[in-house]
């Protein structure tokens, strides 16, 4: 059978254990030059529950071979570092790294590219001021930034440019969450950025989601300044150079998103994401990133709420990420990674779960 809710790690004895991950959420799946996985978490702890001793954030562990059929549930092979993960950027967390105080680094996605003969790796995170309660018109965040690494993962350097969050100014920016849906037949890198809403209670969402591109030579040597940007101006959508005119919302405004990923799989470009409102994993396709994306379609809900569009979808209590593998073979056949916590440490489970056979 199809993986329904599999933990990856949270679990006495998992693979993930086996390499000091005790319990950690988000698990970000993507596909290294090499052909193996890697699977990038957010904050870990070493023992079960979220309890002590903290790893940090990010932690990265690795998979040989992933089952797209989703009958094997995935299993770690490898960690970074070897034998037992670490948290991979080097910074304090809860104090002032140059930058102002930030509380954690969290990832939002992953993706390794190649550039003449040269194999890297790349982690959009946003650094976290501090965790906000529900309804709050400040979305906490101190800024967002693209980490790489040339030797694997084993160690990490940031760009220079970093994107101010609402400590700087920045409150509500739509560059601090990214989601790099690949790089395309046509050449491009595209990605797709929105407002840091990591904590799911940042009131001023609003569903915003953006996209950008890069010629992949320009992104891989930090020339973030060469991006085009997705514009409506001038009644039509066109792109345009990202110093002549911002990015444009591709969705009107709409219920308040958390953690999102897009992929291309297949043929077809897939986006889900957490949206808050509805406390529900929801889908959405298109041919091109620049296409007309489908309406909404409900995939895993939460442990409330009882409207008709939640009638005989699969639950996860206290769900939240739901991050698309780069590996599953179509769209009739995705693999999510959802994670679930209650945000209470000594509560199970803090994990990231596998959800295969679903269909968009």
């Amino acid at each position: 059978m199809a993986q329904n809710g599999t933990y990856l790690c949270d679990n006495q004895g998992d693979s993930a254990a086996g390499f000091g991950l005790g319990s950690g959420d988000l698990g970000i799946p993507f596909r290294l030059s090499d052909g193996t996985w890697g699977y990038v978490f957010g904050d870990c702890f070493t023992n079960q529950e979220a309890t002590d001793p903290y790893i940090g954030s990010p932690v990265m562990v690795y998979q040989n071979t992933f089952d797209g059929s989703g009958q094997t549930p995935i299993t770690f092979t490898g960690a970074q570092p070897s034998p037992t993960v670490a948290q991979l950027f080097g910074y304090q967390h809860r104090a002032d790294n140059g930058f102002g105080n930030e509380v954690s680094r969290i990832p939002n996605d992953a993706i390794a590219l190649s550039q003449d003969g040269r194999n890297r790796l790349f982690i959009q995170y946003t650094s976290v001021a501090q965790w906000v309660a529900p309804g709050s018109a400040d979305d906490g965040s101190l800024q967002g930034g693209v980490a790489y690494s040339d030797d694997g993962g084993a160690s990490w350097r940031d760009f220079d440019q970093h994107w101010p969050g609402s400590a700087k100014g920045g409150n509500g920016s739509p560059e601090l969450m990214w989601s790099f849906a690949g790089v395309d037949p046509d050449g491009y890198l595209y990605i797709f950025s929105k407002p840091w809403n990591g904590s799911h209670n940042y009131s001023g969402d609003g569903g915003r989601i953006q996209l950008f591109r890069y010629r992949p030579a320009d992104f891989f040597d930090g020339n973030l300044a060469a991006r085009e940007n997705w514009v409506y101006q001038g009644d039509t959508w066109q792109w345009l150079p990202a110093a002549t005119a911002a990015a444009t919302s591709i969705f009107a405004p709409g219920n308040n998103i958390g953690e999102f990923s897009v992929k291309r799989i297949g043929e077809l470009y897939v986006m889900s994401y957490f949206d808050t409102t509805d406390y529900s994993i929801r889908t959405r396709t298109a041919a091109r990133p620049d296409q007309p994306w489908s309406d909404p379609k409900t995939q895993v809900v939460g442990d409330r709420g009882l409207s008709p569009s939640r009638w005989r979808r699969p639950v996860l209590k206290n769900l939240y990420g739901g991050y698309i593998h780069p590996g599953s073979p179509d769209s009739s056949n995705l693999t999510l990674i959802i994670s679930a916590w209650d945000g209470t440490a000594g509560h199970r489970p803090y994990t990231a779960t596998q959800w295969s056979g679903l269909s968009v």
